[in-house]
């Protein structure tokens, strides 16, 4: 992992702000979180409604229904721990694929409120076989990663029309790895590499699109991000999770959904966002620029001590790094 693939400005920093995003920072606000089931999704849709957004929640795991992946997370008890933050949770069952699907989405979304404010694209879904040559991948597995990419694009393509009709707005692509990390750094896997600089990239196209609207889009990847898929498979939870460090030392660096929900929260908070317009941002940078801080009061910087740290071979040591 490394730092922002542009270096911060000083002269267009705001100095850090301490306080929580929380309250009615964006009271009358409206998001849409493609992909809020689980995961950075669920983190980010809790803490825009932390904040007093209006969050709609959306996916295709709802009520008894297992996901591809075979995880038993709801659209609905994200929604619900919407509502629980101080927001209020709308939990919509959308196939992202399904162009008709999003197009009624959209729709329901203006009528129902008027406007779309916010929009993440955090849909993935795809099982990836790691350590495997293009060859050597089953090519329908591979293939299916592309869902990374097309629903990011339908999404768009619907929800962007209502989302420039009110100056201001905020898109943004959620990915792995930041532009810079992620040009020099195979990711172990042909498609997964090529899924995620494609999201990437689509920020950037975006960001020039959207700009004479006074809209503006991002890329934003988390660290090591300690979804309930990962925590699982270190045999932890969430209030244990440092127990996992005694067979994998490098995890101490990592980081829980809602760090990065902050991070979205904060931008969509920003006056200023504009200038982040195209860019490739990390929750650890943009904590040290808003100033909040992760659940346990930390600022871990993965992708800084993923390339100076555990990148290099040497012992984990997250000293300077959270």
């Amino acid at each position: 992992m490394g730092p922002s693939s542009t270096p911060e400005k000083p002269d267009s920093t705001p100095a850090p702000d301490s306080s929580p995003v929380t309250g009615s920072d964006l009271a009358g606000r409206v998001a849409l979180v493609a992909g809020g089931t689980r995961g950075a999704g669920r983190g980010i849709a809790v803490q825009l409604g932390a904040a007093g957004a209006t969050v709609y929640v959306t996916g295709r795991t709802s009520g008894s229904e297992r996901s591809e992946m075979d995880r038993p997370e709801t659209i609905e008890e994200t929604a619900a721990l919407v509502d629980a933050a101080g927001g209020r949770g709308i939990a919509v069952r959308v196939d992202h694929l399904v162009p008709d699907e999003v197009s009624a989405l959209v729709a329901r979304i203006s009528g129902e409120q008027g406007a779309l404010h916010i929009l993440v694209n955090d849909i993935w879904g795809a099982g990836i076989e790691w350590n495997r040559t293009v060859w050597e991948s089953s090519l329908g597995t591979g293939l299916r990663t592309r869902l990374a990419v097309d629903t990011h694009a339908i999404t768009s393509h619907f929800a962007l029309p209502l989302l420039i009709e009110t100056p201001g707005g905020l898109v943004v692509e959620m990915t792995d790895g930041t532009d810079e990390y992620n040009a020099h750094n195979y990711r172990v896997s042909f498609f997964y590499d090529l899924a995620k600089a494609a999201v990437n990239r689509m920020a950037f196209a975006l960001g020039h699109e959207l700009a004479p609207y006074g809209s503006t889009a991002v890329a934003l990847t988390p660290g090591w991000l300690r979804s309930e898929a990962m925590l699982q498979a270190h045999e932890v939870t969430e209030a244990t999770w440092r127990e996992a460090i005694a067979h994998t030392p490098h995890f101490a660096i990592s980081e829980s959904p809602a760090y990065v929900g902050r991070a979205v929260a904060a931008l969509a908070r920003d006056p200023e966002v504009a200038r982040w317009n195209g860019r490739s941002l990390s929750s650890g940078q943009l904590a040290r620029v808003y100033g909040f801080t992760d659940t346990d009061g930390s600022r871990p910087d993965a992708w800084r001590y993923l390339t100076e740290v555990q990148d290099r071979g040497l012992p984990a040591d997250v000293t300077g790094y959270r």
